[in-house]
């Protein structure tokens, strides 16, 4: 399927666009901040769903519209769901989270094709989660990260916000930032690793998606494989990650891909991955986010 036949897809409080082989998922409820309303998420799902069935799509990028690319979720028009005669208002809090928003963060890091995420400007509560789920993300001068979850609700962090800030940030200033509400400039970010770079607000969008064509020049296994080496890897002792990448390695190099690599480099030319058939994706190597 080409450009020219994928359609736009346009739900309520986003949208889905492609550019070549990258698809671009964009928040746009920009008058909320592109606050996490209930049709932004059933949204999202839907999107990522289409990405993942569209064989011609090799990189997504995901941003947002306005100056804000997500005030996290959208307590005005989605409300706190009521408790009833069989759940609290904590447990159906829960189960809302359960089935419909951590799913999100899951697909998101299930996909088998590199994200790029572009930062317009502040990112806070949940839309962290959302946007850390990312491969690459790039985020503007002016974007911040906020984290209100404690200082301003007595809650602790959600979408598995506290699980990537851990791990980027580390434990002392994902805590430090969690309890004082503290905002985290995008070029602090940068500095602390949290993100892959800072550009001007002017050069985001066309910084973001030239990235998401480089990574849509990898194998079409790249982004799951790399993912999943990382995730192994913060948990796993020196010699069992070795033997984790021996046992990849050893898969790896017997798919289409690899022989390609090895052709360009004794041809000294770039390889061209996209000659190489996709492997069946199993979503059940390794551990996901």
């Amino acid at each position: 399927m080409t450009e020219a036949t994928r359609p736009s897809i346009r739900l309520e409080h986003i949208h889905l666009e492609h550019d070549g082989d990258v698809a671009i998922i964009t928040l746009d409820n920009p008058g909320r901040r592109n606050a996490l309303s209930r049709p932004m998420q059933e949204g999202l799902v839907a999107l990522i769903a289409e990405v993942r069935r569209s064989p011609g799509v090799r990189a997504v990028l995901l941003t947002a519209a306005g100056n804000a690319f997500c005030a996290g979720a959208d307590l005005v028009s989605n409300g706190i769901p009521p408790g009833d005669e069989h759940l609290t208002r904590g447990q159906s809090t829960r189960k809302v989270m359960m089935e419909m928003s951590n799913p999100i963060i899951s697909q998101l890091r299930d996909l088998p094709v590199p994200i790029v995420c572009a930062l317009p400007g502040v990112c806070a509560g949940a839309g962290i989660g959302i946007a850390l789920a990312a491969d690459v993300v790039i985020a503007a001068r002016s974007a911040s990260f906020y984290l209100p979850f404690m200082h301003r609700l007595g809650i602790v962090p959600d979408l598995g916000t506290s699980w990537f800030m851990e791990k980027l940030a580390g434990r002392a200033r994902a805590t430090a930032l969690t309890l004082l509400g503290d905002r985290l400039p995008a070029e602090k970010a940068e500095q602390w690793g949290v993100i892959w770079s800072c550009v001007d607000d002017a050069v985001l969008r066309e910084s973001a998606l030239a990235v998401a064509h480089r990574l849509a020049r990898l194998p079409a296994h790249a982004a799951l494989e790399t993912r999943r080496c990382y995730e192994a890897a913060s948990h796993s002792g020196l010699d069992a990650q070795m033997q984790y990448e021996a046992d990849r390695q050893a898969e790896l190099i017997d798919l289409p891909a690899f022989d390609e690599g090895v052709r360009a480099f004794l041809e000294k030319r770039e390889p061209d991955f996209s000659r190489a058939a996709a492997p069946t994706t199993n979503t059940n190597q390794g551990d996901t986010a």
